[in-house]
């Protein structure tokens, strides 16, 4: 029996701006993303069936095909006319919902592992090409590292990424925030303060954090944070806690902070532990998908 172990990785934003609608409603973006070293642990072994079953160690996720990770395994399916079935088990410890790209990982992650394990030798920007068609985020948790991305996401110029002594501490509230109606509640003509990524990308380049820090902006962040307070209050608490920066990551309502000690990130954790249950401390990733073993 054919099987499969993989690593499928968060991404924090460290700026998002939009600058416009398509006619099809997709909106156009210009953001930084970074992976970080927060993944789910994905398993994929072959069954004897054609089915495609999904299990999970959460009941928080769709376990049908509801779940991207299915539309992902059915694409594959039927773009290389393959009859086989497979069981995909989803260890969770990215938050759902969180605006951290933990779907679109757990997807590329099934995109990797199936060309794989089915031997298809599809190259990189085959399987980019593949995973655009499930969502705009997908290529980029494919490769991973960090990029510039424009389009609706999907164009990505690969850059410098955070060093690797920086802390970054991340937490999720437990809200549910819908990506589609913040986008809508997005005034594009009065956006008054936007990310300058040429900027923030020469910060990166030369490794100055705190300038980057300082100067990181996510214009969705105007948007989530009048109908959620936590959202300043994570902020107020990993500031007061040394934090270089701290800004809320995707449409939300994960918010991270970027610390040069990783001793005031942990007593930011333990302070942000007494309010919010889903709080972490990582380093930034250069890889995206990686298989174990």
């Amino acid at each position: 029996m054919n099987s499969i172990e993989l690593k499928s990785r968060a991404k924090i934003n460290l700026s998002i701006d939009v600058l416009g609608k398509r006619v099809d409603g997709y909106h156009l973006v210009e953001m930084i993303m970074q992976t970080i070293d927060l993944y789910d642990i994905i398993k994929i072994k072959e069954l004897e069936t054609e089915e495609i079953i999904i299990k999970s160690n959460t009941s928080d996720i769709p376990l049908n095909e509801d779940n991207i990770v299915y539309k992902a395994a059915e694409l594959i399916r039927d773009n290389f006319n393959i009859k086989k079935g497979i069981e995909i088990f989803i260890e969770k410890n990215i938050p759902i919902a969180a605006g951290m790209a933990g779907g679109s990982s757990n997807a590329a992650a099934i995109l990797v592992g199936l060309n794989k394990l089915w031997n298809l030798n599809l190259s990189e920007k085959e399987l980019k090409e593949l995973g655009f068609k499930l969502g705009a985020d997908v290529p980029f948790c494919i490769v991973g590292k960090a990029a510039l991305a424009q389009g609706v996401g999907e164009e990505l110029t690969y850059i410098k990424g955070l060093p690797d002594d920086i802390s970054i501490l991340v937490c999720k509230p437990e809200l549910f925030v819908s990506t589609k109606e913040v986008y809508e509640g997005l005034d594009l003509k009065n956006i008054n303060i936007k990310p300058d990524n040429k900027y923030l990308i020469n910060c990166l380049e030369n490794n100055e954090i705190e300038l980057l820090s300082k100067n990181m902006v996510n214009v969705l962040e105007t948007v989530t944070s009048k109908k959620h307070k936590e959202i300043s209050d994570i902020e107020k608490i990993m500031n007061k806690n040394k934090a270089l920066g701290s800004m809320m990551s995707g449409s939300g309502p994960t918010v991270f902070g970027l610390y040069k000690n990783e001793e005031d990130a942990l007593k930011g954790k333990r302070e942000l532990l007494k309010k919010y249950k889903q709080v972490y401390v990582v380093k930034s990733s250069e890889k995206g998908v990686e298989i174990n073993g």
